[in-house]
């Protein structure tokens, strides 16, 4: 087995036998917890504020609902120890485009990028930073204002990019976590864990809050009703979503240090934390309301909650929350995202210029701008960002599903090979994963046939630029 260095060597090193420079690759300069903190901070965002009223409704039994939880929780750790294998194995930049061109060829993995760079990361991005300018208007009113102060129709009554304050300053923090991380692992490193830990202490003081101060009951958690099997079931197509991210410490596998140990970590860590603050949070929520009442919130839970506990104050206290929650996603979707056109880039599927290594900082800095520009352009086009996440939500069901599915074309293909790391559980985890992964699919397509086949419709807007990229 190559060694770290042997793996992925430095971009700056000619090739044996003076056959020119290496492919440009990047320095491993993080560890397992950096790994972790990416996780942390590109799962827990906006789904923990408005699923659990949804599943509250789907299975109004206290014990159930938190089940619930536990279940998609295991289906994500299943999910997480398959990518640490396959991590491990192929311990490079960019995710789940690296497994799916191993497993299943260049168009597949070509599409999953291509979902990721139009909507995945760049639309999540888009949509995170205009939430965060709203809660910062709630301390700055102008930051918050959404009025246009002037349009440019790129194609009228179709395309038009709108300015307003709002915007602005969704864009100013885009470019300036942009920035940041084009300046180096580094610093990225340091404003990305800064980040992850606040959110998380934040989370953990209020939940330790709400258990010893706060006015409830803990006879809620002990309320029952009839659940049907399919209604328990449904309930796990939010869950899933709401875990979904677990699998962002894969996409910088290049940079860490020893990856065939300190990915696994990073994945399991990761994992195991989100999944103790999701039962954590759910569990406080039952506490302060009856399962029945919960399912009957219509606005974020968490804030609801927070009225419930610290009165009047709630309202800013959340604001806070939520600004420091929204800036680490977005920080964590910007380190974690170019890292994927960079890899497109590297094998010729995608614009040469993203595989180019900062010569100093040593990051992928076009691919980073690349992102940038893309999600600002987002952030103008009204709506646009809102509808590309939604359209391809299933999309992240999809194609982690099928990097899962990838393990099992590998252990058949390659079986003498030596893997620092198997996947726990095998073969039962990843077959449960796979086999939820189609079932949520199949639920999306009964009962939601417009976003999803929109969201086809997207992925299948890849195959021309595909096409396109393999003439070139």
């Amino acid at each position: 087995m190559p060694t770290d260095r042997e793996s992925a060597p430095d971009s700056r090193t000619p090739a044996a036998g003076g056959g020119g420079p290496q492919p440009p690759q990047l320095d491993r300069r993080l560890g397992p917890l950096d790994g972790a903190a990416i996780i942390v901070s590109n799962v827990i965002g906006g789904g923990i504020l408005f699923t659990p009223p949804q599943i509250a409704a789907a299975v109004p039994n206290a014990w159930l609902f938190l089940s619930t939880w536990a279940a998609g929780g295991l289906l994500a750790f299943a999910g997480a120890m398959a990518y640490a294998e396959l991590a491990a194995l192929r311990p490079r930049a960019g995710g789940e485009y690296v497994y799916l061109r191993q497993a299943y060829g260049q168009l597949a993995a070509f599409l999953t990028g291509w979902t990721s760079f139009v909507a995945g990361f760049s639309g999540a991005i888009a949509t995170s930073a205009v939430v965060l300018a709203a809660y910062l208007g709630r301390f700055v009113p102008a930051a918050g204002n959404s009025a246009p102060l002037f349009a440019l129709p790129i194609v009228p009554g179709v395309f038009v990019l709108t300015v307003s304050p709002q915007a602005v300053v969704a864009i100013a923090v885009i470019a300036g976590l942009a920035w940041v991380h084009r300046q180096g692992v580094g610093p990225g490193r340091i404003v990305g864990n800064l980040l992850a830990l606040l959110k998380v202490s934040a989370l953990v003081l209020f939940v330790a809050f709400g258990f010893s101060f706060g006015v409830g009951d803990l006879g809620h958690l002990a309320e029952s009703g009839p659940v049907p099997v399919t209604g328990w079931m449904l309930a796990l197509i939010p869950v899933m979503f709401t875990y979904s991210g677990w699998n962002a410490a894969a996409y910088v596998a290049e940079e860490i240090r020893e990856p065939g140990r300190n990915v696994p970590r990073a994945l399991a860590l990761g994992t195991a934390a989100v999944i103790a603050i999701y039962l954590a949070l759910n569990a406080l929520y039952l506490f302060v309301l009856p399962v029945g009442e919960l399912a009957a919130v219509s606005a974020s839970v968490l804030d609801f909650i927070a009225d419930r506990l610290l009165g009047p104050a709630a309202g800013d206290v959340m604001a806070v929350v939520a600004i420091i929650s929204l800036a680490a996603s977005i920080s964590a979707m910007t380190f974690a995202g170019p890292r994927v056109y960079f890899a497109m880039a590297r094998d010729r599927a995608f614009f040469p210029a993203a595989c180019r290594v900062h010569p100093r900082h040593r990051t992928p800095s076009v691919a980073i701008v690349a992102q940038a520009v893309w999600s600002s352009l987002l952030v103008l086009a009204s709506g646009a960002a809102d509808a590309l996440v939604n359209y391809t939500g299933f999309a992240i069901v999809l194609f982690s599903g099928v990097a899962v599915a990838a393990l099992f074309v590998l252990r058949l293909r390659e079986p003498d090979v030596p893997r620092p790391f198997r996947a726990w559980g095998y073969p039962v985890l990843p077959a449960l994963y796979v086999v939820v992964s189609l079932l949520i699919l199949g639920n999306g397509l009964l009962s939601n046939p417009v976003p999803t086949g929109a969201g086809a419709l997207v992925i299948a807007a890849g195959i021309p630029v595909y096409l396109w990229f393999r003439r070139r």
